[in-house]
């Protein structure tokens, strides 16, 4: 199998999908009554906060290129 990046916002995408589908199959069955709020706010909440991870890892793993010294003279 091949290796592959870690990717945060698709982790944190994917346990918001479940908790969603888990949420509407135990109360589809009747064994929790889940809060209607709560279902529709879940979704968008995790997937702003996919886009922040998204945001925050790339820039935490950018590669750092230091500035060119712009104190020194070009004609030296």
């Amino acid at each position: 199998m091949k290796r592959h990046p870690f990717e945060p916002a698709r982790l944190i995408a994917g346990l918001t999908a479940l908790t969603l589908g888990t949420t509407y199959g135990l109360d589809a069955l009747g064994l929790w009554h889940a809060p209607g709020p709560w279902l529709f706010l879940t979704l968008p909440a995790g997937l702003l906060l996919s886009g922040i991870s998204t945001a925050v890892w790339t820039r935490t793993r950018r590669p750092h290129h230091p500035h060119a010294d712009t104190t020194s003279p070009k004609g030296s």
